[in-house]
Parts: structure tokens; C-alpha cells; sequence
């Protein structure tokens, strides 16, 4: 049964780590709708899952581990989704933020892991977040080595989607 009380903890827990729900909406959808699509299936898996969430992790490992889940299911899905509502309490769909305009720089990351494999994007979201590898790892069910491997990986491919590209010398310029 739950109680107003469970509710409230849960939409104080929510609203304390929104920029989580926030980051994996932004990386995993491109358009508004398929955002708040995304964010409200987050949130209605955490909600069922609230109950089962053990008080000795951290809150925000274990939204993310729901979080990412629902959001590689969300993409790989095809086929029309049911909405579901939690409930009239408009304040839970507040946890997205689009106000701020991201830099260019910012842009490009975006795009960058936008092109990334689910578990890249997940991985790389988790780290850009400031979780360590043991966070990571508990999160994506992966050991710590291999959370450090993907990583060097995965910043090799980053940086190199933000090299200057340089003209090929034997390109024709048409400047003759």
C-alpha cells in the first residue's frame, strides 16, 4: 500500500536528483515529446520499483540503474508505447529543465554520444556525472576493469570527434 508519506519521500528523492533523469532524457531523445515520453516512463518504473529500492545504496545509483534500463528499452522499442500517468501531480513531469542553451562545445558532445551504442552513452553519462568506476560498474552490472577499458576507449573517441579536421594537402582548393 502506498502511502502519502511514501509519496512524498519519493517525490523529495526525485526532485533532489532530477538533473539524473534530466541528462538520460536529453542523450537518449532528441525531441521535446519523445523526452517527456521517456521522463515519465522513468519516472513510473521508479515509482513501482520504490518499493524494492534498498536504503543501503545510494538513491541515485540505483535511479540511474532504473533510469538507464528504461531508457535503452524506450529507444529499442519500436511499436507504440501506452502512456502511463502517475498521478494529477504535474510536479513530477517538472523535472525536466530545457531553459538553459547549451554552448557549442556542449553541442557537439551531445551529438557525439547521441552516435554512441546504448551501454557507451550510459557509460559516459554516468562519468561525465562525476561517478566513479565502482559506481559505474554497480550501475551498468559491469566489473570495474571493464568500466576503466570502455572509458580510455570511449574518451580516444570523444577526443578525436572534437580534432580540428585538417585539409587533405593534395585536395584540389580551386585556388589556381
Amino acid at each position: 500500500m502506498r502511502t502519502p508519506e511514501l509519496k512524498a519521500r519519493f517525490q523529495t528523492l526525485v526532485d533532489e536528483h532530477k538533473k539524473i533523469l534530466f541528462k538520460i532524457c536529453r542523450s537518449y531523445c532528441r525531441s521535446a515529446d519523445e523526452r517527456e515520453d521517456l521522463a515519465q516512463e522513468i519516472i513510473v518504473q521508479l515509482w513501482r520499483s520504490f518499493p524494492s529500492f534498498d536504503q543501503r545504496a545510494r538513491f541515485s545509483t540505483w535511479m540511474y540503474r532504473v533510469a538507464l534500463n528504461v531508457a535503452i528499452s524506450f529507444v529499442r522499442r519500436e511499436q507504440t508505447r501506452t502512456r502511463h500517468v502517475l498521478s494529477d501531480d504535474e510536479r513530477v513531469l517538472e523535472a525536466i529543465d530545457e531553459r538553459e542553451a547549451p554552448s557549442a562545445d556542449l553541442q557537439r558532445l551531445h551529438a557525439l554520444i547521441d552516435e554512441l551504442a546504448p551501454l557507451n552513452k550510459a557509460l559516459v553519462l554516468l562519468y561525465l556525472d562525476g561517478n566513479s568506476a565502482q559506481d559505474i560498474a554497480d550501475v551498468l552490472g559491469i566489473t570495474v576493469t571493464n568500466v576503466a577499458t570502455k572509458l580510455g576507449r570511449l574518451k580516444q573517441t570523444l577526443a578525436r570527434g572534437f580534432a580540428p579536421t585538417t585539409p587533405d594537402p593534395g585536395a584540389n582548393d580551386g585556388s589556381r
